[in-house]
């Protein structure tokens, strides 16, 4: 079994950033139907997706849905700095800040994750 964190950089801006968080939302797809443990994470100008990707008739937004249980949160200071944090509340989604308001990519190292970002 593989251990992989999958961080969500891209913004939501541009047909390249659309690209790259279907590739990973995608990647999070296999890699759960193989039965590994995977975690996502939006960072940065990622954070902006979870609203984009959970609005009604998002054409991702089954993809979405597929692999939430995958989420493990939002950077809660970046989530601020975007003003997404409403949104990202909404939904239910863990504000992830375990290091000075950001995610902890050194605590995922330490559980054996691998880090992947898009």
């Amino acid at each position: 079994m593989h251990r992989v964190a999958l961080i969500v950089l891209a913004g939501t801006d541009t047909r390249g950033d659309l690209g790259r968080v279907v590739n990973a939302l995608t990647a999070a797809r296999e890699l759960q139907d193989t039965g590994d443990d995977v975690r996502i994470i939006f960072d940065g100008a990622g954070t902006r997706w979870i609203g984009e990707l959970t609005s009604p008739g998002h054409r991702y937004g089954p993809l979405f849905a597929a692999v939430r249980d995958a989420v493990y949160g939002v950077c809660r200071h970046c989530a601020a700095a975007y003003g997404v944090q409403e949104a990202v509340q909404a939904q239910a989604i863990p504000l992830v800040g375990d290091y000075d308001g950001h995610p902890s990519l050194r605590r995922l190292l330490a559980e054996g994750f691998t880090v992947i970002t898009f």
